[in-house]
């Protein structure tokens, strides 16, 4: 039966149940799936080496004959090995396949095949383990440009690239939706050719053509959208207006004199507040560079106008931190400032409704239970949403609606991921965007460190020292619960053998620190285990804290002097950074130590950058370069939609020519109604559904 967009994977021979529940953790659960599951990368497998020229570095393929029959032993419960010498005119290669028994039956003796692999030399001899491998007279896999994915525990790349090749034929059944006129003008490849090529592409040019379109597409579609979700925010909406103050009532409130940077900010904002349409404004400023104190001087002019203010936090830890600087910032100034979080009694939460209601609280600070149902202002003029990428347009917009009046809120948007200036624009592209570029004085420089496994023991002396002169450090994981899919050496899976909470956390108290007071933190603890576990150490009483990466957005413990980062090469650098910005927040000075096992130059590279620089913008730009938008933000987080293939750091020139193509359109025909570019709205409306009143 002939594959088309709809055929589940199921259909597809070697999908079970359990395989397709795997796909299924990726999101792919048909053939069109796989069609927009795009490489992450590529190898280039055209040259064919012999065993004795070989490189030592990087995967390659060798051609050479079995001499013999595989040989299969058991060395243990749960690892078997399959052994083999394979031979050319100038050597013999020595082959390891761990757990894969049914190679014993697999290989013929006598028969040439094209083995693709790292090659190591052990003395004289030359081995390779687990290589991909496939007859010379049927390659597929080998002898072309080879896409690599982008997988999860249990799928390999080998049998990802399998199925994308079976659904490939379906890629003609792929409407063009970009005008016709565009494409031309802009000299962009069919559909068609495009998804073949940006998977198996017959040659380098091929893949250029390929990614070019459809990386100009993504741009295209998002550009229309942006401009759709501007033209809403200019149509009509009117805001509060609040009046100009003299902002050094404010500034004698605070206990330092603020930035050049930070005053510039609060004259933006107050200059926002002032005019009648709602103020829309991103603030990025770097971990510690005073982005509160703008959220505050926001909230004082609101409350100072009649109104009131909001502050939504992504975490409750956070929304209490934020309500206690805030109490102790503006009450002398008679702001009445409250909190309201998921966790209060349902009695404290009915006070705080009510307070809320009846205009007796100014200032509120909470979490997502802000726009609970029941939660409603007297007066509402200012939200302020605190670390944006974690809510999305649509929470936004929910608070927003609580405005009342028939008035927008004034909206203030904090982030400390900083982020490239111009991809700003485009995230946030129904924002205007602020940024503090300077530090306070006085803050602490944070020494980071790449430290080899062989230091261990080195660095938990290290700890050791800090704890005896009465310091705190926090110990960061990748995962929370050892993985019983960990892969063996050798094998292709991306559930490596990471450090897990846990288990971690158990042998530090019993083995490594045993006479120090050892806490744990993650992200399956219920919301008051977490709370515990954060004000033990915030008091002290833990000395070292054994966490995931919820600390990330973070609480402020001014003692903690180190932060230890294991298998750090498994996160993207903006959230190192995010990490490292929990210390050097008191007097004392600060250390992050970044621990890797990684063979990958690449990623020691990455490393060493973060070492080297504290400067959060050019670590967003190499962090941009190396993963991409969407990691960057992770998962659909920012409500926008998520770039599969256009580097917004690197396409650049293409992002200026996309965004001209979008104007000129719209210019043509602002509402798409004209039936050739019907097929442009429906995309937009489908890469928008989390936005879905854009189109009001």
């Amino acid at each position: 039966m002939p594959v088309t967009h709809g055929t589940p994977l199921t259909d597809f021979p070697g999908v079970g149940e359990a395989r397709a529940k795997k796909l299924e953790k990726l999101g792919l659960t048909t053939a069109g799936d796989l069609l927009a599951w795009y490489p992450r990368d590529y190898e280039d497998r055209r040259k064919v080496y012999t065993i004795a020229q070989a490189p030592l570095e990087g995967r390659v393929c060798i051609a050479a004959m079995a001499a013999e029959h595989p040989r299969l032993s058991r060395v243990r419960k749960g690892l078997e090995l399959v052994q083999i010498k394979v031979v050319d005119d100038t050597g013999a290669l020595h082959l390891t396949f761990f757990n894969q028994s049914y190679l014993e039956r697999a290989i013929q003796a006598g028969e040439e095949y094209i083995f693709f692999g790292g090659v190591e030399a052990q003395g004289r001899r030359r081995t390779m383990v687990n290589p991909i491998f496939e007859r010379a007279d049927k390659q597929s896999f080998t002898g072309r440009i080879m896409p690599v994915y982008r997988l999860t525990a249990g799928i390999s790349n080998h049998m990802l690239a399998s199925l994308v090749r079976q659904a490939l034929p379906c890629a003609e059944e792929i409407p063009e939706t970009l005008p016709q006129h565009i494409r031309q003008a802009h000299r962009l490849a069919a559909m068609e050719f495009s998804v073949k090529n940006i998977h198996f592409p017959e040659n380098e040019e091929a893949l250029a053509l390929a990614r070019r379109r459809l990386a100009f597409e993504e741009l295209f579609y998002l550009a229309v959208g942006l401009s759709f979700l501007k033209d809403r925010r200019d149509r009509g909406e009117t805001g509060l207006s609040i009046p100009l103050r003299p902002p050094e009532e404010f500034l004698a409130l605070l206990p330092f004199a603020p930035t050049q940077a930070q005053r510039r900010v609060m004259e933006e904002t107050a200059a926002d507040m002032a005019s009648s349409r709602p103020m829309n404004r991103l603030v990025q400023g770097d971990v510690g560079s005073g982005k509160t104190a703008v959220a505050a001087y926001a909230g004082w002019l609101c409350v100072k106008g009649g109104c009131q203010a909001a502050l939504m936090a992504p975490t409750e830890v956070l929304a209490e931190q934020h309500f206690r600087s805030l109490s102790a910032l503006l009450a002398p100034a008679g702001v009445r400032v409250g909190l309201l979080t998921g966790s209060m009694t349902a009695a404290e939460k009915k006070k705080a409704r009510t307070a809320l209601a009846e205009g007796e609280i100014d200032f509120v600070v909470g979490t997502h239970a802000l726009i609970s149902e029941g939660v409603a202002f007297r007066r509402l003029a200012l939200i302020v949403a605190d670390e944006q990428h974690r809510f999305g347009v649509a929470q936004r917009a929910a608070l927003a609606a609580k405005g009342g009046e028939g008035s927008a809120p004034h909206v203030l948007v904090m982030s400390a991921t900083p982020i490239p200036r111009t991809l700003a624009l485009i995230i946030y592209g129904d924002l205007d965007v602020s940024v503090i570029d300077q530090l306070p004085p006085g803050r602490v420089p944070i020494a980071t460190y790449v430290v080899r496994e062989d230091k261990r023991q080195r660095m938990y002396g290290f700890v050791r020292r800090q704890a005896a002169e009465g310091r705190q450090a926090y110990i960061i994981c990748p995962a929370v619960e050892d993985n019983p899919d960990a892969a063996l050496p050798g094998e292709e899976s991306p559930a490596l053998n990471l450090k897990a909470v846990k288990t971690y956390a158990e042998k530090l108290r019993q083995e490594v620190f045993p006479d120090l007071r050892v806490g744990i933190l993650h992200g399956k603890m219920k919301p008051k285990e977490k709370e515990a576990a954060m004000a033990a150490f915030s008091s002290g009483q833990t000395q070292v804290l054994v966490a995931t990466t919820v600390v990330e957005v973070g609480v402020d413990v001014p003692n903690a002097s180190l932060i230890i980062i294991e298998n750090a090469d498994r996160f993207g650098l903006s959230q190192l950074h995010q990490l490292r910005g929990r210390v050097g927040r008191g007097q004392h000075p600060s250390h992050c130590v970044l621990i890797t096992a990684t063979r990958s130059l690449e990623a020691m590279e990455r490393l060493r950058t973060l070492a080297s620089t504290t400067d959060g913008f050019k670590i967003a730009e190499e962090d941009l370069k190396a993963r991409g938008p969407g990691d960057f933000f992770g998962n659909r987080q920012h409500g926008l939609p998520q770039m599969k293939l256009a580097d917004l750091a690197g396409d650049m020139r293409l992002l200026s020519e996309a965004q001209e193509a979008a104007k000129e359109l719209l210019e043509r025909d602002p509402q798409l109604s004209a039936p050739e570019d019907r097929p442009v709205l429906d995309r937009v409306r489908r890469l928008f559904a989390d936005t879905p009143d854009i189109f009001n």
